[in-house]
């Protein structure tokens, strides 16, 4: 466990040391996810690529509702424990695992249930349709494993062990890859093996959090005593619920997005979801280490020492500079190569080269804007974060459908670059305000 509140240990490493762990978790989470499109890919061609990526916008839906619930969790969970009141850990942890278990549970049903008529409203391409729609019901299957994860990864992320997720994703994704190279290259399963070595491998997932979770941190297993008290699931939604509202909005917001992307033809589906694959996994060191910022900003926070949570955010916008203008080069020199790796033809390719070189000049406003954003949220803050977050989905929509005149189907990425430039602005303001009125050193 890290703790902030040690006065010799110096930040640049404490958050290094905390990162790490994520960053790798969050880059073999991709890769596996890139298992599953790399294998179609190449086995069943463009056809089966455009498919899984069409579906992409509809599961990341309840799967970033899942992590904007945890998210919020998490810092008040790092408030608790920084505080010193690890005893309520347990039964907050215990309490939303039967709340959002069950919620999110029927989120899933209802997905599978009507995922025809999703696809359809989203103007999926007739070609890709049948594929798009066994795939997305498919893992609509794995929503409850990704829920308890996700809630055990929350609450052992904020008590400042950043290798338990890392672990998890490790077995994940050899589960993941071994299954795809069995159920797709070998039986011939097409998208429906992939979708199921998915599934299967979050089970894996899931199992090993539990399992390492309570084995090396006893305040993390599961009590019926003290479960649903009204001061920690009213405490727990405050602090959930923005971040969940606004991952689902932006979802929808995706969902609308990919709509209108679709509308640009098979080849540009497959060229950029292929490529925000990329740009995901590309990403992964800018958002963890706002992350980061926000967790320990939060234990710094609970505990008092206010100082420290402002030198964690300095230091922290300190490191994302150069990592966001290294990130920059690398996606803009290998971004297509990348995409070619998924057995995408040379036209998506082009595509996909072009959306990078649009897109990835905005890595460094985006990067600054998520040092902002972890220390805002650090602080409890989690609904003016959410409100804006809104804010700037909105203007990234309305600025799709207006500007595609000028900049054609590459609109989506200068589009993507404007709400990240709000984003950081209205961050800015918002620190600058508080310090102003002393309410941060």
């Amino acid at each position: 466990m890290i703790n902030t509140n040690s006065k010799n240990e110096n930040t640049v490493w404490t958050l290094v040391k905390f990162c790490t762990p994520l960053i790798l978790s969050g880059i073999l989470q991709q890769l596996y996810n890139w298992a599953d499109a790399f294998i179609v890919g190449n086995v069943n061609g463009e056809n089966a690529l455009a498919a899984i990526g069409s579906v992409s916008s509809i599961s990341n839906f309840y799967i970033m509702a899942i992590t904007g619930f945890t998210t919020g969790l998490s810092i008040l969970i790092a408030q608790k424990f920084g505080a010193g009141e690890g005893e309520q850990i347990n039964r907050i942890l215990s309490t939303f695992l039967i709340i959002i278990g069950a919620v999110f549970s029927l989120v899933a049903a209802v997905v599978f249930a009507v995922s025809g008529s999703l696809l359809t409203v989203m103007d999926t391409p007739a070609d890709i349709f049948s594929d798009a729609e066994s795939y997305l019901k498919i893992v609509t299957v794995g929503v409850p494993f990704l829920t308890v994860y996700n809630l055990y990864a929350a609450a052992i992320r904020a008590i400042g062990d950043s290798r338990a997720p890392f672990y998890a994703v490790l077995v994940s994704s050899a589960v993941n890859v071994v299954l795809d190279i069995i159920f797709v290259a070998v039986l011939g399963w097409g998208v429906e093996g992939a979708a199921s070595a998915t599934v299967i491998a979050q089970g894996a997932m899931t199992v090993f959090m539990i399992v390492y979770g309570i084995s090396r941190h006893p305040l993390l297993k599961f009590k019926v005593s003290g479960m649903f008290s009204r001061e920690w699931v009213s405490k727990g939604f405050s602090f959930g619920t923005p971040p969940m509202v606004q991952s689902c909005i932006n979802s929808f917001g995706n969902m609308i997005l990919q709509g209108f992307m679709n509308g640009f033809g098979t080849a540009t589906v497959a060229a950029i979801t292929t490529a925000y694959r990329v740009d995901c996994i590309a990403l992964l060191p800018v958002i963890n280490l706002g992350s980061g910022i926000s967790t320990l900003a939060a234990q710094s926070y609970g505990a008092g020492d206010y100082k420290k949570a402002w030198k964690v955010f300095t230091t922290g916008a300190a490191l994302m500079l150069p990592v966001s203008l290294a990130l920059t080069f690398v996606v803009v020199a290998f971004g297509g190569k990348m995409i070619a790796l998924f057995g995408a033809g040379p036209e998506v390719v082009a595509i996909g080269t072009d959306f990078f070189r649009s897109l990835a000049k905005f890595y460094v406003i985006y990067g600054m804007a998520m040092a902002c954003r972890g220390y805002v949220e650090g602080l409890g803050e989690v609904m003016y974060s959410s409100i804006i977050g809104v804010t700037a989905l909105a203007v990234r929509i309305i600025n799709s459908y207006a500007l595609k005149g000028v900049f054609d189907n590459m609109v989506i990425a200068y589009a993507e670059g404007i709400s990240w430039t709000l984003l950081l602005i209205l961050f800015v303001v918002r620190i600058a305000v508080k310090k102003k009125n002393e309410i941060l050193v």
